[in-house]
């Protein structure tokens, strides 16, 4: 049971990569893909439907580690509390500027909120980045610190090429159009730093396991409710997907 759980926790992590991942490279470009207000209304109206349902896979990732592995939620909110924290605003600066940047007509204020959305993406990216290093390596100091730079590097030049190619699917006129294909190689290119992480810290993280009566009532609990959350990220796609006009059907609140 333990490598099952380790499975899911893997699948839920880099599915929130792979998903979440095209929300924050938009973000990080919208001042390079949305040259105007209104190109950036676009872009941010492209990804409102899918924010809160990829959400959704980190929620769950996190619910999984404290449920599968509890005594490794400890070791990894201490080790990694500055990191914890720094991912906390940056998901909230992000996400307020989804929620506030048309709560007020104005170019100063669409322009702030818009600045927050941006800087928002950027601490994200980075933030998991250098976290990944952290988990990957155990390592402290300096060794830590250049392997935090590079994966953060690495992260965001992820997210970065699949927030663009997913301009380029959904929205017409942000490049060459790219088809399914395209925007399904870029989400695993950006999952590939949370596999990869994951699969570093493998043996570390089945060494907290749960006991087995707790693995497997956490299943009788968990299991019923996965094919709910297929369906409604299935649902999202289909129903926004790039053959709707952009924007339409598209949250108010964004």
């Amino acid at each position: 049971m333990e490598i099952v759980w380790f499975a899911a926790l893997a699948l839920l992590l880099a599915g929130y990569f792979a998903l979440e991942g095209f929300d924050i490279g938009v973000g990080m470009l919208l001042p390079v893909l949305g040259r105007d207000q209104a190109a950036r209304d676009r872009l941010v109206g492209a990804i409102a439907p899918f924010v809160l349902a990829n959400e959704v896979w980190l929620v769950a990732g996190v619910g999984v580690l404290f449920g599968a592995f509890p005594s490794l939620e400890g070791d990894v909110l201490f080790a990694l509390y500055p990191l914890v924290v720094a991912l906390l605003v940056s998901w909230i600066v992000r996400d307020a500027g989804l929620w506030f940047r048309r709560r007020v007509e104005g170019p100063r204020w669409r322009g702030f909120w818009d600045g927050a959305l941006c800087a928002g993406s950027w601490g994200l990216a980075l933030t998991w980045g250098f976290a990944l290093a952290r988990l990957a390596t155990g390592l402290d100091g300096l060794p830590a610190l250049l392997l935090g730079v590079v994966l953060a590097a690495v992260v965001a030049a992820a997210f970065a090429f699949h927030g663009r190619t997913f301009a380029a699917w959904r929205l017409p006129g942000h490049g060459r159009p790219r088809g399914g294909r395209a925007l399904f190689g870029s989400a695993v290119l950006a999952a590939a730093p949370a596999l990869a992480g994951l699969a570093l810290t493998g043996a570390t993280v089945l060494g907290h396991a749960a006991p087995a009566g707790t693995l497997n009532m956490l299943g009788l609990m968990v299991v019923p409710f996965a094919p709910f959350m297929v369906g409604a990220q299935i649902w999202v796609w289909r129903t926004f997907g790039p053959r709707r006009p952009a924007g339409s059907r598209v949250p108010s609140f964004f």
